[in-house]
């Protein structure tokens, strides 16, 4: 990524709080969504389940609470929200028993019904402005986005370090690094996935910083 495809006055950072897929992922940059990831995405298919699960429901979720907060007493956004969030999921699990088998969805355990509560789709609740419905739209899908990326990632990363093999495709007799699978050993993962990612951003900020100066 190019620092000069950005403005130099402060458009870098307002691109910074809107982009939730690189710049400020919601799992690299702000800690959400890690339970699914830490315990349920042990392979690539386990976290294309889980993004197939999250997408809609953190979309509608936000957009159906965005209506709702219009025509609500908004001090019980957070009510509205969970509320919401627990109706969406029964479609949202109708969808995935179409898509998958059930002994695949039972590998997610009680991670997947989880989601209905996991902050990442929940966090909007606590701002107290109202949402317009286009802004729910667009920004619940980049989020959602975003997340399915850092899931898919750990996911595929997991499964070739840990099994050593890539959506059930052995590529190693023995897994590089068996501890993947495990809890800890995602721990492990993700703490160097993040550090690399947030240090790729800081480069693109300072790149950038410097760029500005230069231009004043």
């Amino acid at each position: 990524m190019r620092p000069e495809l950005f403005d130099f006055d402060d458009s870098f950072e307002r691109r910074t709080r809107r982009d939730r897929i690189f710049l400020n992922n919601p799992v690299i940059m702000q800690g959400l969504g890690l339970a699914p990831i830490i315990v349920a995405a042990t392979s690539l298919k386990n976290a294309v389940m889980l993004s197939v699960a999250v997408i809609p429901l953190l979309v509608l979720t936000r957009i159906i609470a965005a209506v709702l907060a219009r025509v609500t007493y908004f001090r019980f956004r957070g009510l509205t929200y969970s509320v919401t969030s627990a109706v969406v999921y029964i479609g949202v699990y109708y969808l995935m028993s179409k898509l998958f088998l059930a002994a695949d969805i039972a590998q997610l355990g009680l991670y997947l019904p989880l989601l209905v509560v996991d902050p990442i789709v929940l966090k909007r609740y606590e701002r107290p402005q109202k949402e317009l419905v286009s802004t729910a739209l667009s920004k619940g899908a980049i989020t959602a986005l975003g997340y399915a990326l850092t899931i898919c990632l750990m996911g595929a990363l997991r499964e070739v370090l840990g099994a050593g093999a890539i959506y059930g495709r052995v590529l190693f007799d023995q897994p590089p690094f068996p501890i993947a699978v495990l809890p800890a050993g995602a721990f492990m993962l993700l703490a160097v996935v993040m550090a690399a990612w947030r240090g790729v951003v800081s480069a693109i900020r300072r790149q950038v910083e410097l760029e500005r100066g230069a231009r004043l």
